[in-house]
């Protein structure tokens, strides 16, 4: 969620109907939320996902929410495990954190976090984080600690990443796996190192055909209009990007035009929607919509209408 353009008035409005906008998808069958954090931008990108999670979790009955990711070592592992537990308290199974180490040199600034040694502070916040978790009494620089109140059941709580140390990682202390973007060879390297150390887990990545996806009934004039919102996003994602990240949505475009014939960011109308749907149960699988409407700025009532028109043209006729 971001704002290039807004001030502190634009971006609250924009937060309320963030809100309101979940509140809609609860009730209307959608599956999940993503969240996301980044600290120090420009454009206003929220950096708050846990707490974002339990604002939607609060309102709503039904729906998931996936911090994608929690930069872990950002943070105080211990306040991040009291988090996680009392939001799972009043939304049990639907929180699903996913653990980051960020690749922002300029958040470990802000944070005072030492960026040369990210990696070894990313393993001491995993394993302080998970020992939390359990719930029960463990040894904390130099002390034994437990958290209260203990957690009611154990949260969903992956690695996330798309690098061998991420899958080094995961495997080593038997926690499942989420990647950024579609890399069977990872998905391969991760379950020989569990089984290597004597592990077990499991891997989840996004499908090859993911895309971003806003819904319009005039996609041309949609691209007219909005295209350098997705543009927008697109360029700033790809200028953090380190070169060992690889991401489903990572783009190499310069320009508008380059972006649509790219085929990353997809805006269609809801028949092309259907009909995907149709195509994928043909050949026997789930189609995934990953809904972008607030992408890179996109101004709230036309978020609003991408959503509406979704629910409506797409969500219900495939639940019928």
């Amino acid at each position: 969620m971001v704002d290039p353009d807004g001030d502190a008035t634009a971006v609250a409005e924009r937060y309320r109907a963030f809100l309101e906008m979940t509140s809609y998808m609860d009730e209307n069958g959608f599956f999940g939320v993503s969240l996301e954090e980044h600290h120090g931008v420009e454009n206003n990108w929220s950096p708050t996902p846990l707490l974002n999670a339990g604002m939607v979790l609060a309102r709503t009955k039904n729906i998931s929410v996936s911090v994608s990711a929690l930069l872990l070592p950002l943070h105080n592992p211990i306040s991040v495990a009291e988090n996680i537990t009392t939001i799972s308290f009043i939304a049990p199974g639907r929180l699903i954190t996913i653990l980051g180490q960020g690749y922002r040199p300029e958040e470990y600034h802000i944070m005072q976090k030492d960026w040369g040694g990210r990696g070894k502070l990313m393993d001491e916040c995993v394993d302080t984080l998970m020992k939390a978790l359990s719930g029960e009494p463990f040894e904390y620089k130099g002390e034994t600690i437990q958290i209260r109140p203990k957690p009611e059941s154990p949260p969903t709580v992956f690695l996330g990443g798309s690098t061998r140390p991420a899958a080094r990682r995961a495997a080593r202390v038997g926690m499942p796996l989420m990647t950024s973007g579609n890399v069977p060879d990872i998905e391969a390297y991760y379950y020989e190192q569990c089984k290597e150390n004597g592990t077990e887990g499991f891997c989840m990545m996004p499908p090859e055909d993911t895309v971003m996806l806003f819904v319009d009934e005039n996609p041309d004039k949609a691209w007219d209009e909005l295209g350098e919102h997705f543009l927008h996003e697109a360029k700033l994602y790809k200028s953090w990007q380190l070169p060992t990240i690889r991401s489903q949505v990572s783009s190499t475009a310069l320009t508008v035009e380059e972006l649509r014939e790219e085929g990353i960011y997809v805006i269609a109308t809801p028949e092309q929607c259907l009909e995907k749907a149709a195509k994928k149960a043909e050949e026997g699988a789930q189609t995934n919509f990953s809904l972008h409407p607030m992408c890179g700025g996109i101004p709230i009532e036309r978020a609003w209408d991408c959503l509406k028109l979704f629910t409506e043209q797409v969500l219900k006729k495939l639940e019928a």
